[in-house]
């Protein structure tokens, strides 16, 4: 029996990474907003490693922050290491790493929930949809012309709510299936419920699903391990703060320990290949091409005598030991074993086996820019339901459908970061235009701008157009202010300031540096590859105490320039472009001179602006000449 129990503006299913910064985003918009969990419990779960960051996620964790997201803040809260990755490289590919302390990072996301304005949080499981057909435009002739509008959800008890949107934040729970060796059951990550009912609905509602699987490793007891056998893994001795607002975290680090596969350990693996439920056919789902299995890698990679491990807390008030580089499917008598091969885990072990989880998930081509769908008006999806994997990577498309349901129901513009404004944009664009044939992980060889896209620089890209749609609070935009203003003003301090070579030649002595013999600037000196602004300080006695945000921003602003003012150009030619705008009604299988490939791809897409259409597959050039001059005789058609 169905029964009503309230209306709001926005539903949110699920409140896992996707969930909770699409809910936060909708609340803070000012619309009142409902997050629907199956476990409370669950919230924010950080059901795989025990960190967040790294290569390319770290940039995305900026920008959410920067837009006025929560993931920042709360793994400040909860971090128990930080490291920057590729520092010893260029600052496009830097990216802060941090371990968390898994229960506070849960219950900072938690408490955020509970206690913002316009939000309710409830436990419950979505079972359906709720929508009413309406006309998609004019005055349609039969069924096919219309659309269906979203309008609610219904649980599985038989309660029911209305609203404006909803944004689908699923996960990996869509009928999930755990395989360990030839055992498998029905069951979300980490022993979790699965939702089992929602899928038929989505079907029945025309989404296409698909099946994809990942991973995760076994938690072993820290105390059966030997670490004198393991290389000690500090943190930077300096933490890194994730958020924008935060300047400094004072916190203490515990170490990870860092060991290796060897010839037994994959000989044990090849061994039980065929217990391996990947191998033994029992999964039909496509795993993460850039997060295999240990199996998959010992098999790929025949010629490696080695792979990395990495023993990881999971947090200061828990023995666990998360492992990794080694998720598994194969049977847990066979992961003792290999377990057990490598040094430092002689003794291992394991409190919780490492299984592969299989899931549902939609065809992202489905979806506009926004993330909506394309034939469900107010339906929004976001996270590992769009094909992607990764917290952060979920946590980037939840806050943009949050926001672009907002403005939907509203009937403003939608929010679309392109590929030149943020790795978001990359990520987003990557996913609805070229689409997924595998769980789809963000990497900065993805971004063709990464110099302009740095993660230092995230707030100054992105924090006003936040403050614009409403995103951001009057708290976090004086903060902004006054950090845009304060790098701005060291920038033109350094480039103003000039020294006599007396001044400057014993310091450049130092670093082995060429002298010099004219006067030159701070930021001129800064410009070279052995000048960094800390070393700088010894002859700069009048520098002003500032952050590290501003400090990484200036200086690698000053000593990139040129680099940047090149991909500024660069940019520029892009987005012309981008606003080549495409009108929504153009029925691309009768417009003659397109190729058959380009016609039904284009129509599955439907891009919104020439650029978009340009990075779908089998679009080619010549297709883009012939839907440029359509585009051309429209514009002379309408202005007579």
């Amino acid at each position: 029996m169905q029964y009503e129990m309230g209306e709001y503006d926005i539903i949110v299913v699920g409140a896992g990474h996707a969930g909770c910064e699409a809910g936060l985003a909708a609340a803070r918009m000012g619309k009142r907003t409902l997050v629907l969990s199956m476990q409370l419990e669950a919230i924010a779960l950080m059901a795989c490693n025990p960190s967040i960051g790294g290569t390319g996620k770290g940039h995305l964790v900026r920008e959410i922050d920067a837009l006025g997201g929560q993931m920042g803040l709360a793994i400040d809260s909860s971090v128990i290491q930080s490291k920057m990755l590729n520092s010893s490289k260029g600052p496009a590919v830097q990216s802060l790493r941090t371990q968390a302390d898994k229960p506070t990072y849960q219950m900072a996301m938690k408490q955020a929930l509970e206690r913002q304005k316009n939000l309710d949080l409830k436990q419950g499981e979505v079972s359906g949809l709720i929508g009413e057909v309406f006309p998609s435009s004019g005055e349609p002739s039969e069924m096919s012309n219309y659309g269906i509008r979203v309008t609610g959800v219904i649980l599985t008890t038989g309660a029911s709510y209305r609203a404006k949107a909803v944004v689908l934040a699923t996960g990996t729970f869509l009928r999930s299936r755990i395989f360990i060796g030839e055992n498998n059951f029905s069951s979300g990550p980490n022993g979790l419920a699965p939702a089992l009912e929602l899928t038929d609905c989505l079907q029945e509602w025309g989404l296409k699903m698909r099946r994809f699987k990942t991973g995760t490793p076994a938690r072993i007891a820290g105390r059966s391990l030997n670490y004198d056998k393991m290389i000690e893994q500090p943190g930077d001795s300096r933490i890194v703060p994730f958020s924008f607002m935060n300047e400094e975290l004072e916190k203490k680090q515990v170490s990870c320990w860092l060991t290796y596969t060897n010839e037994t350990t994959h000989q044990v693996i090849r061994d039980n290949l065929q217990r391996s439920a990947l191998f033994g056919g029992q999964i039909e789902g496509v795993g993460p091409r850039y997060c295999p299995s240990i199996e998959d890698k010992v098999h790929r990679f025949a010629d490696k005598e080695k792979h990395q491990i990495f023993i990881e807390p999971e947090g200061l008030n828990t023995d666990e030991k998360y492992i990794q580089g080694m998720s598994t499917s194969l049977p847990e008598d066979v992961q003792v074993q290999f377990y057990q091969t490598i040094a430092g885990l002689e003794n291992a072990e394991i409190v919780r086996p490492a299984y592969a989880i299989e899931y549902d998930c939609i065809d992202p081509l489905d979806l506009k820019l926004n993330l909506e769908h394309q034939k469900i008006a107010g339906l929004f999806c976001a996270g590992q339901i769009n094909g992607s994997s990764g917290y952060e990577e979920a946590a980037a498309q939840g806050l943009m459908a949050g926001a672009n349901a907002v403005l939907a129901i509203e009937g403003k513009e939608p929010f679309v970061l392109d590929r030149s404004e943020a790795y978001i944009g990359v990520l987003i664009d990557d996913l609805v235009t070229k689409g997924t044939d595998e769980p789809y992980r963000i990497m900065t060889s993805r971004a063709e701008y990464r110099l302009s896209l740095r993660q230092d620089n995230a707030d100054l890209r992105l924090t006003e157009k936040a403050w614009e749609i409403g995103l951001i609070s009057e708290e976090r935009r004086h903060k902004f202010l006054k950090r845009r203003e304060q790098t701005e003003t060291e920038r033109l301090r350094l480039e103003n300031t000039m020294l006599k070579p007396d001044q400057i030649n014993p310091f450049l002595a130092a670093l082995e540096e060429a002298p010099v013999h004219t006067k030159i600037s701070l930021a001129g000196l800064l410009k070279r590859a052995a000048v960094t602004y800390e070393n700088l300080a010894s002859i700069d006695p009048d520098r002003p105490d500032l952050s590290v945000h501003v400090i990484k921003t200036v200086e690698v602003d000053i000593k990139y320039q040129g680099y940047i003012e090149k991909q500024e150009q660069q940019i520029r030619r892009f987005k012309k472009l981008e606003e080549r705008k495409i009108p929504e009604e153009i029925d691309y299988t009768n417009l003659s001179g397109l190729r058959i490939e380009a016609q039904q791809k284009l129509q599955h897409i439907r891009p919104a602006s020439i650029g978009q259409a340009s990075r779908i597959s089998g679009v080619s050039p010549a297709d883009i000449n012939v839907l440029l001059v359509h585009l051309e005789q429209r514009r002379r058609q309408k202005n007579g």
